[in-house]
This record gives structure tokens, C-alpha cells and sequence, in this order.
């Protein structure tokens, strides 16, 4: 089988599986939706247009297909003041074993931080404190299969706790890029968070109950456990194109454009461009969420440095603001070792 024919039959297996589940979903009706938080101040900095620009360590969640197309490992580790003072991280690691291969592990985590326990009987605190957070571990492998098309595809356990109530869920991500013979330019295309549905449980929702009240003698301390509604991963679609500029030994600028289909919101499009000099200092800019109503995303711009340590090894920093309307800006800040 030919380039052309793998490449058209993943297009097309990525497509059907996204439009049936979307027939299956509605806006808003989604679990895990940190699963929906870009990752990388690079990324992030241009807009969330990465499927077709990526290729560092983020790409294990923009676009898995494109983690083995450097033919470098790195290690990158992402901390994010989230709204309404929560904490975003994230850790990944991309292993290059050869030229064409490549595996990978990322870590992504919600903190909601803690607050003190309330009930009606006693409004300022009980003496126990909640907690919350999120958690998603995800494996992953990519291969370039030719000089211009790679595959790949993550693996996913998610996790989703709020004091004693859990849920988790298994999922998969699954990507491919292509570069053109037109001067370089790149295709992308992910579908993410392809998994079961999501359900809570935990010891708050077991109870001793009567079956009938209305009859005498019955056992009234029958042990049953509330069961709560299942919810759907959410799933999205991105196809995306990132073109060269200007590419020179001095100065490159690189423009890129993501199209995405979520199963929890309306279809979105995100622009955003990246330029460099000498491939150690970057400034970056784009525009989250066009088209997108009621969004509170828009502007977004970063900087980043890659500093070069000894022979391939080199050391990154990347920074991001990002406007969120009324909860005001998001910043985030990325540390990197290539090697």
C-alpha cells in the first residue's frame, strides 16, 4: 500500500469516527473537560493552531503523528495559573529511538486546590477541608512511515476526583501529518479523547434505605448505592495547515490555521504565527476561537527562548499571555531540554 492509499485510509477512518460520535452527542453534556486545556505556552502562544506546526514534546497532545518528525527527545514541563485559582500542569516526555521512531509519556494535571467542608447545620466549616483535581497519564508512538508522512496515536487513563466521589475512563488520540511538495507546507489532522463514558461514584453516594416505608418489619438498613448519570469524553476534531513564510539560516517566520470540531461546543478556528531568530529567540501571536459566540478567548501572544547547551542538547524557556475576557489573562510558562 502506497503513501497516498495509508494516508487517505486513516483520513477517512479519523472522520468516520468522529462523525459518529457526534451523532451521538450534545453541546455541553461532556465530562473531563480539562481534556480541552491546550498545553504549552509555544502552542498556546499561537493561537492553538499546532496540529500541522507542531513537533516538540507538545505534540503528544496537539497532534501525536508529529512527535517523530524532529528525530530529537525532549522533556518539557508546562505550570499554568488557571482560572478562578486553579493550577494547570503538565509533563511530557518524547523519545526518539531512531530516525523514524518515536515513543512518549505525558502527564497532565487539574488542581482545584482545597476549601472548607459547609453544611446547612454548619455554615462556616464542619473542620474537614475538600479537595479536587483532574488527571490524565497518556502513552504514547508515532513513525514517520515515508520522508513526508508520519502516524501516531496515545493511549490515554483519565481520572476525575472531587472529594470521595472518583470517575475515570480510558481513551485514545490518534494523528497524521503531511508535508507537501508545495514548499513545504503542512497538513495536520487529530481526533482526541476517542473513549468510554465517565461515572461517578464514591462513598458519599452509598445509603441505608427502606424499600417500602409503608410496611412494618421491613429492614430499614438495606446498604444501596446512588447511581449517577454517565457522561461522554470530550471529543475533538482538528484538521490544520502551517506554511513556511520565510526559512533561512538568520530569521524564519511560520503562519498556521486550526479548524476544530468539538462534541461539547460549536465549531471553531484558530490562527496564529511564529517567527525566529537564529532558532533561539521566538515572538509569537494568534487569535483563539473565531467564530465561536459567547467565547471568552481572543488574543494570545508568547516569547520563548532555545538557548544551545552542548553539541544537539538545548535548553528552552517559552512564555504565554493569553486574554480570557472577563476572567481577565492566563499565563503560562514552559521549561525544555532537547537532546
Amino acid at each position: 500500500m502506497n503513501m497516498t492509499r495509508i494516508s487517505a485510509s486513516v483520513a477517512a477512518l479519523l472522520v468516520a469516527l468522529t462523525i459518529a460520535s457526534f451523532g451521538q452527542s450534545k453541546v455541553g453534556t461532556t465530562a473531563a473537560s480539562f481534556l480541552g486545556i491546550g498545553v504549552g505556552p509555544r502552542a498556546s502562544a499561537m493561537g492553538g493552531a499546532f496540529v500541522a506546526a507542531g513537533g516538540d514534546a507538545s505534540s503528544l497532545y496537539w497532534n501525536p503523528g508529529a512527535v517523530s518528525r524532529p528525530g530529537q527527545s525532549q522533556i518539557m514541563a508546562s505550570h499554568t495559573s488557571w482560572l478562578v485559582n486553579t493550577s494547570f500542569n503538565w509533563v511530557g516526555l518524547q523519545l526518539a529511538l531512531d530516525e523514524a521512531n518515536t515513543v512518549g509519556i505525558s502527564l497532565t494535571q487539574l488542581d482545584y486546590g482545597q476549601d472548607d467542608v459547609t453544611t446547612v447545620q454548619a455554615p462556616e466549616g464542619t473542620g474537614q477541608i475538600w479537595t479536587a483535581q483532574d488527571i490524565a497519564v497518556g502513552v504514547s508512538y508515532a513513525r514517520n512511515l515515508t520522508d513526508r508522512f508520519s502516524i501516531g496515536g496515545t493511549v490515554k487513563y483519565i481520572s476525575q476526583r472531587i472529594w470521595n466521589e472518583s470517575a475515570s475512563a480510558f481513551a485514545f488520540d490518534v494523528g497524521l501529518l503531511f508535508i507537501t511538495p508545495f514548499n513545504g507546507m503542512r497538513l495536520g489532522m487529530s481526533l482526541s479523547n476517542f473513549g468510554t463514558d465517565m461515572q461517578l461514584a464514591g462513598k458519599d453516594l452509598v445509603h441505608r434505605i427502606d424499600l417500602d416505608p409503608g410496611v412494618n418489619g421491613n429492614n430499614k438498613t438495606i446498604v444501596a448505592s446512588l447511581k449517577t448519570d454517565t457522561w461522554e469524553l470530550p471529543l475533538n476534531f482538528r484538521v490544520g495547515v502551517a506554511y513556511d513564510l520565510l526559512k533561512s539560516e538568520q530569521f524564519s517566520v511560520t503562519v498556521a490555521a486550526d479548524a476544530a470540531r468539538p462534541n461539547d461546543n460549536d465549531e471553531n478556528v484558530c490562527i496564529g504565527g511564529e517567527a525566529s531568530f537564529k532558532n533561539i529567540l521566538y515572538v509569537r501571536a494568534g487569535y483563539k476561537s473565531l467564530f465561536l459566540a459567547d467565547t471568552e478567548e481572543g488574543l494570545t501572544a508568547g516569547i520563548g527562548v532555545n538557548y544551545p547547551i552542548f553539541g544537539t542538547t538545548a535548553a528552552s524557556v517559552d512564555y504565554v499571555y493569553q486574554d480570557f475576557g472577563i476572567f481577565k489573562n492566563v499565563q503560562s510558562i514552559t521549561l525544555g531540554i532537547t537532546f
